[in-house]
């Protein structure tokens, strides 16, 4: 064998290697993975969105994926112990809003933990009062605020339910300055405790949402338990894409009455406010980027294939996937809409 021939194989040989080595150096998602979230409950809307995606990522890959119910606090502490991949996280707006309103527990999760895909919006976020309330419009709302007059809002602080306050402080402050000081908040817990506040007469308006709520709605008017939505929050465009035959005895089309642009909650002199209750993933800082690639890519086939959105559409979701490049862009830019808002009004 000639030098050149054997220069050559060389060559070959290492180039051989290199390759190899490089394929070997990119991770892979583990063959067990823990998918925890910022809910402690099992039969929560974020526990039914994670389930349907981990049941469809799992089959996707070929690997094993539970997801677990630990809450905000232990999921965030638990992502950040793990960069190999083993241990990935979804939640929804609350991750950046709970450090918008100072909560305990939460950091920045623009800079602390990387941000994975979006994958579904829950719709359903809502105001409610008695059906033998006073008023039974936001306009209504607004305007006994504006008369002087107390108007008790029941929300759990610091995230989700607490962002629609805020923005009827601002629509308050916009209409009338000053009549914001007239919408109170009755901090509580969870949906039950909203739902109580009203029945005991401690809370005039509460949060609630169309999937635990409307079957309140269909009650007799002289029932101690009825309710009647007053505002919905999703953009239009988000609650169209929804089932036509909506939640339970009440259509799309009259759950859209109830958002904008049929129900006015002002953002500024040339918007309406809406808040869509976005579910993503997030990762922790190390995670290695060929990881996050392979989700976003076996997501991307499995949102295409289409049948994740019959799944998603079946629990009134609605099915939104953005790649983690995009989905950050558009999660960041909403953050910064509803940190001016927060910032104008003080809701303690």
């Amino acid at each position: 064998m000639t030098i050149t021939r054997r220069l050559a194989l060389a060559v070959l040989g290492a180039t051989a290697l290199t390759a190899t080595s490089l394929t070997a150096m990119a991770q892979e998602l583990p063959r067990n993975v823990r998918l925890v979230i910022g809910s402690t409950s099992t039969g929560g809307d974020t526990y039914q969105n994670s389930a349907i995606v981990a049941d469809a990522l799992a089959d996707k890959l070929g690997i094993n994926i539970k997801v677990d119910a630990v809450g905000a606090t232990a999921a965030f502490k638990a992502l950040e112990r793990d960069k190999r991949g083993t241990t990935l996280m979804i939640f929804h707006d609350q991750s950046y809003l709970g450090e918008l309103y100072g909560r305990e527990g939460y950091k920045d999760p623009f800079s602390t933990y990387k941000i994975g895909p979006t994958v579904a919006i829950n719709p359903g976020n809502a105001y409610l009062v008695a059906k033998n309330a006073k008023y039974g419009t936001m306009g209504e709302i607004l305007s006994a605020a504006e008369a002087g007059e107390k108007v008790r809002v029941a929300i759990q602080p610091g995230g989700v339910s607490e962002i629609g306050f805020s923005a009827m402080k601002n629509a308050a402050r916009l209409r009338s300055p000053g009549s914001e000081a007239n919408l109170v908040a009755v901090n509580t817990g969870s949906q039950s405790d909203k739902n109580q506040a009203m029945w005991d007469d401690l809370a005039d308006v509460i949060n609630g949402s169309i999937q635990a709520n409307e079957q309140f709605t269909q009650l007799a008017d002289d029932d101690q338990k009825a309710m009647k939505f007053v505002w919905i929050t999703a953009r239009p465009k988000t609650l169209e894409q929804a089932p036509e035959q909506g939640m339970g005895d009440t259509t799309r089309d009259k759950l859209l009455k109830y958002a904008s642009p049929e129900t006015n909650v002002p953002l500024n002199d040339a918007e309406n406010f809406t808040f869509d209750k976005e579910f993503f993933f997030l990762y922790n800082a190390e995670m290695d980027d060929a990881i996050v690639s392979q989700i976003d890519t076996a997501l991307a086939e499995i949102f295409e294939n289409g049948e994740i959105q019959k799944r998603q559409k079946a629990s009134f979701f609605i099915p939104n996937f953005l790649p983690s490049d995009k989905a950050r862009a558009h999660l960041e830019a909403k953050r910064n809409t509803y940190k001016d808002v927060i910032s104008e009004i003080t809701t303690n």
